[in-house]
């Protein structure tokens, strides 16, 4: 076999992106070695390589994702002003990109049922919330219960509507806490 038609080995990463495809779209009920090998055409033994077993492949699975909602709230958009973080990140809480957009509320959904997934969902909404008081408050807001209604407000969105109609009342939510000023 020469080395271009050698198929590659899987990562980590491979197993981990495609566990959060199979979770947003399955259910965390999905996220087993054998169903997901059989989805990414390829033997429980990859799988066993880089997992010990399905528990850790589940803890491994949302400290990816917490990894990955935590970087979105460091993101510098193009307008790199206060008021274009905060619009930035509202708007990317509600409607995230990179297929994370389903993801989001099958994490909400597994949280109920997976103490790991809750522990993290509450890190991650917690620090949601401390950078939105932060960003809200480089602006003249000092009231913390507008950090906490934009990030239900989100997560709410997320749930709920098609991209672009959410990002598009989530600025208009923004705009509104910015008149109140």
């Amino acid at each position: 076999m020469t080395a271009q038609t050698r198929p590659s080995r899987l990562s980590k990463t491979d197993w981990l992106r495609t566990g959060l495809h199979v979770l947003a779209s399955d259910g965390p009920s999905a996220l087993r070695a054998e169903a997901l090998a059989r989805r990414m055409k390829t033997t429980k033994g990859s799988f066993y390589w880089h997992f010990a077993d399905v528990p850790a492949f589940h803890a491994a699975l949302i400290a990816h994702w917490e990894m990955a909602a935590l970087a979105v709230l460091v993101e510098t958009p193009e307008d790199d002003t206060p008021t274009g973080r905060l619009r930035h990140l509202a708007q990317n809480l509600a409607c995230p990109g990179d297929g994370a957009a389903a993801v989001e509320p099958a994490i909400r959904g597994w949280s109920l049922s997976e103490p790991l997934a809750r522990e993290a969902l509450t890190r991650v909404d917690a620090a949601r919330v401390s950078r939105l008081v932060a960003l809200l408050r480089r602006i003249g807001v000092t009231n913390a219960d507008m950090a906490h209604i934009l990030r239900a407000t989100a997560a709410g969105l997320a749930l709920s509507d098609a991209p672009v109609t959410g990002a598009a009342r989530m600025a208009t939510l923004v705009d509104l806490i910015l008149a109140l000023r």
